[in-house]
C-alpha cells in the first residue's frame, strides 16, 4: 500500500528544508522567502529498516527492496488561505489527496528568517487547523444547503452526521479527534473532509536543542506527542553515507535520525506495521495496517492473493534469525502454518500458499 504524508505549515518553518531531508537531496526550493514553493513536490522514500540486510544475509539474495513513503511538500499556509490567500485553495486541496498530514511548527529562533504568521508553535498549528476547519465548513455547508430542502435527504444518517459535523466544526473541532459509530464514519469518507485526516506534529528545532533532545518536551494543547528534528542537521545528515552518518549521530548523543522518527510517528499514526518476504530472489518489507489478517496481508503482494489464499507459513524475525533461516526454523518447530483467521504481527516473515 502507498502511504502519502502531506508536510503542512506557515511559510518559512522549514518545510521544504524537512522535504529535502527526507529525501536526501536538494529537490524542494528552500529559498528564504514566503511561497517559495508553488507546486507541490512530490518524493518517494524508503523506510530506514536495519532488519532488511539481515534476512537478505542469511536468505544469501542481493536484493533488498524496502517499504517507502510518499512525502508532499506542500507549499506555506497562511491565514486566509481557505478564503484563497497565498494561493491556499490550490494548496488545501493537494493535501485532500494524501492519506495524513504531517504538521511542521518553528521552534527555532533565527532574525535571518523571515517569519510569517505566529511567533510559537502552538499558533502555528492552530492556524493551520483553522484553515482546514474552515475549508471543511465550506464543503459541509455546500452539501447542507444543496439538501436542507430535500425531505427525504434531510431524515438520511448522512444529513445528520453532516450536521452534526458542522457543529463540531464550528466549535473547532477537528473531525479526526470526533467520537464516530462505525457508521458515521463511513458516512464521514464521503465528504473528503481535510480535518478527518490522521495527523501529527512535527517541531523544527535549533541545533543546540536537538544535541539536549532527550529532554526536548514542547506542548501543544490537546496533543500527546511532538516528533522533534532540526531540519537544517537532518539536511547534512542526508548528505552522508551511512557510516558517516551513525558515526555524526552518535557525536550527537542521538540514536535514530529526524526521518526514521518521521516515518515511526507515521506509521503509528496511520496504524500500519511490516511484515517481510525472504528469498534467493528478493527481501521485501510490505506495509498492512496493524490488525490485518493473513489474506489481507497477502492481498499488499497481489489482491489475488487474498482469493485464493491457503495457508501462510511465518516465522517470527527473531526466530527466523536465531535458526538461520526457513529450515532451521522448521526444523526448531518455530515455523508455524497458519490460516484465514491469522492477526498479522510486527516482524512476521511470512511466504504465503496460495491458489491462483
Amino acid at each position: 500500500m502507498k502511504l502519502s504524508i502531506a508536510i503542512v505549515g506557515l511559510p518559512n518553518v522549514g518545510k521544504s528544508t524537512l522535504f529535502n531531508a527526507l529525501l536526501g537531496k536538494q529537490v524542494a526550493d528552500a529559498s528564504n522567502y514566503p511561497f517559495c514553493t508553488i507546486d507541490p513536490n512530490v518524493g518517494v522514500v524508503e523506510v530506514p529498516d536495519s532488519k532488511l540486510p539481515v534476512l537478505a544475509e542469511i536468505v544469501k539474495t542481493d536484493k533488498i527492496v524496502p517499504a517507502i513513503v510518499e512525502f508532499v511538500d506542500i507549499a506555506g499556509l497562511v491565514k486566509g488561505a481557505s478564503q484563497g490567500e497565498g494561493l491556499g485553495n490550490k494548496f488545501l486541496t493537494n493535501i485532500r489527496d494524501c492519506d495524513a498530514i504531517c504538521h511542521v511548527v518553528r521552534a527555532f529562533s533565527d532574525e535571518n528568517i523571515i517569519k510569517e504568521g505566529s511567533v510559537n508553535p502552538q499558533g502555528d498549528f492552530e492556524v493551520i487547523c483553522a484553515e482546514l476547519i474552515i475549508k471543511d465548513l465550506e464543503t459541509i455547508d455546500k452539501y447542507i444547503d444543496a439538501n436542507k430542502n430535500n425531505a427525504k435527504e434531510k431524515i438520511t444518517k448522512k444529513f445528520i452526521l453532516a450536521q452534526k459535523l458542522k457543529t463540531e466544526l464550528e466549535k473547532g473541532i477537528l473531525a479526526v479527534n470526533l467520537q464516530l459509530s462505525d457508521e458515521e464514519k463511513e458516512f464521514l469518507k464521503e465528504f473528503f473532509l481535510l480535518t478527518a485526516k490522521p495527523y501529527f506534529i512535527v517541531a523544527n528545532v535549533d541545533e543546540d536543542t536537538y544535541q539536549n533532545i532527550a529532554n526536548f518536551n514542547l506542548k501543544v494543547e490537546n496533543f500527546e506527542s511532538v516528533v522533534p528534528v532540526c531540519a537544517k542537521i537532518e539536511f547534512d545528515l542526508s548528505e552522508l553515507n551511512p557510516e558517516e552518518r551513525k558515526s555524526y549521530l552518535q557525536e550527537l548523543g542521538v540514536s535514530q535520525s529526524g526521518l526514521e522518527r518521521v516515518i515511526q510517528k507515521a506509521y503509528d499514526t496511520l496504524g500500519l506495521q511490516s511484515y517481510y518476504t525472504a528469498g534467493i530472489k528478493e527481501v521485501r518489507a510490505w506495509t498492512i495496517k496493524k490488525g490485518d489478517t493473513a489474506p489481507q496481508a497477502a492481498a499488499a503482494i497481489h489482491t489475488d492473493f487474498a482469493k485464493g489464499f491457503i495457508m501462510a507459513e511465518v516465522v517470527s524475525y527473531q526466530d527466523f534469525v536465531a535458526c538461520n533461516g526457513p529450515v532451521g526454523a522448521k526444523e526448531a518447530g518455530k515455523l508455524r502454518h497458519e490460516g484465514r483467521d491469522y492477526i498479522m504481527r510486527p516482524d512476521d516473515v511470512v511466504e504465503f500458499k496460495v491458489n491462483v
